[in-house]
């Protein structure tokens, strides 16, 4: 798509995103996809229609990524975020999956389901979405008057220094055959996408579950779709074409005024859904008087997820408010948004951002931070359980240890209480 403006190019950049987000918001609504709603299913119930659904979508974005980038269709090279970048951050991906796997299940969902659940009429997850919002906003923002962030508080000099430079990239492709690493990626990814799809297809009970399959491959097609906008937006300038993050680092020579400048030059650049970060984002649009130069993809996703899930819950007469139903429960999910602000950022994304698109890319970080959000948030519902059943007696360190026996991680000898 060639463009002669650059104003021109941007609107359909975000108006193409938002409408692809309001895909996403009506068919998550629709089918119940949910990323949390499948640990949980899977781990309690050992119902795995739901993970196979996600799966699905994985499956979906990552055969379609590794196609269209060999076709030279999309750019995940020079993606925001770097999932690929030469910067191997595991320690990050996976305290921050941890953090985020608890918290999404302390409040009732990741990024995305707190956004359907907004459409839906619950209120519970516009506070969840304030607090997420302010939090993942001063972990990549100073502080007022300040040159300090959160991260840079908290977690730079502990957690940076562990990171690993790689020579080439911290993708599967780069790392193993750096010398041909378009070819890896696009065998790997071909061979590890048909791989899941055999895995997913071969359950007859998943087979015969319309939503579960219209949700896995609609949501891997609106990320791959993602890619596909952001990877093919350029901007004819005398004969020679720029794509929306190269004009904005021109601006200046290609430009004759400021007007229509974005405030930011990364989130210009090719990219899919997350949705932590583009919470800070829309707190820093909120925050600046809603100016038109602070509009991202990741604002218009958000936006878009909200009104699809909004639209859906009213054709299908399912609009209901919810709120706290005690002290106890606005508690929960108020440990649950901070987690999840904290972890989103510090993992690079949520159970889209990194489960889906990251792990799209063939990112060793993205696998990192899916595996971890897994388990902090499976280990959570199991700790969950047992205090549940158990009451006084199940202490936090032995619902833990039973949790995580349960899980094969631990022998059983270790166990105080009983499995369930």
């Amino acid at each position: 798509m060639v463009f002669e403006g650059f104003i021109e190019a941007e609107s359909t950049f975000l108006w193409a995103t938002f409408a692809l987000a309001l895909v996403l918001g009506v068919m998550a609504n629709k089918t119940n996809f949910c990323t949390m709603g499948a640990v949980s299913d899977w781990v309690n119930m050992g119902d795995m229609g739901r993970i196979r659904a996600w799966l699905l979508a994985i499956a979906v974005a990552m055969l379609g990524v590794a196609i269209l980038e060999t076709m030279g269709l999309v750019n995940a090279g020079g993606s925001f975020p770097p999932y690929r970048g030469t910067q191997l951050i595991w320690a990050e991906n996976i305290l921050g999956g941890l953090l985020f796997g608890i918290g999404m299940t302390l409040g009732s969902g990741c990024g995305n389901k707190t956004l359907i659940r907004i459409g839906g009429g619950n209120f519970k997850s516009v506070v969840v979405l304030f607090v997420i919002a302010v939090i993942a906003y001063y972990m990549t923002n100073p502080f007022p008057d300040s040159d300090q962030t959160l991260f840079g508080v908290f977690f730079y000099e502990w957690i940076r220094p562990l990171a690993i430079d790689t020579a080439a990239g911290q993708d599967l492709g780069s790392l193993l055959n750096a010398d041909n690493a378009e070819m890896t990626r696009l065998v790997i990814g071909l061979l590890l996408g048909l791989a899941i799809l055999v895995f997913v297809f071969k359950s007859a009970d998943f087979r015969s579950h319309r939503d579960n399959i219209m949700g896995g491959i609609i949501v891997g097609l609106v990320v791959l779709g993602g890619w596909y906008i952001s990877s093919n937006i350029n901007i004819n300038v005398e004969d020679e074409g720029y794509n929306l993050s190269t004009y904005y680092s021109e601006w200046d020579m290609l430009a004759d005024t400021e007007e229509g400048k974005p405030a930011m030059g990364r989130p210009l650049s090719p990219q899919s859904f997350t949705f932590v970060n583009p919470m800070g984002q829309t707190f820093g649009y909120v925050s600046s008087g809603l100016s038109r130069s602070m509009l991202t993809f990741g604002i218009m996703a958000l936006l878009g997820v909200i009104l699809g899930s909004f639209l859906w819950s009213l054709v299908s007469k399912n609009l209901r408010f919810e709120w706290f139903a005690s002290a106890k429960d606005f508690g929960s999910h108020l440990v649950g948004a901070v987690l999840m602000g904290f972890g989103g950022v510090l993992a690079l994304g949520c159970t889209i951002g990194q489960g889906i698109t990251g792990v799209s890319t063939l990112a060793v970080g993205s696998f990192l931070a899916l595996f971890a959000i897994i388990f902090g948030s499976a280990i959570t519902m199991k700790i969950q359980y047992y205090k549940l059943v158990y009451e006084e007696e199940a202490t936090f360190l032995k619902a833990l240890v039973a949790g995580l026996a349960d899980m094969k991680l631990l022998p059983n000898g270790l166990r105080k209480l009983d499995a369930i």
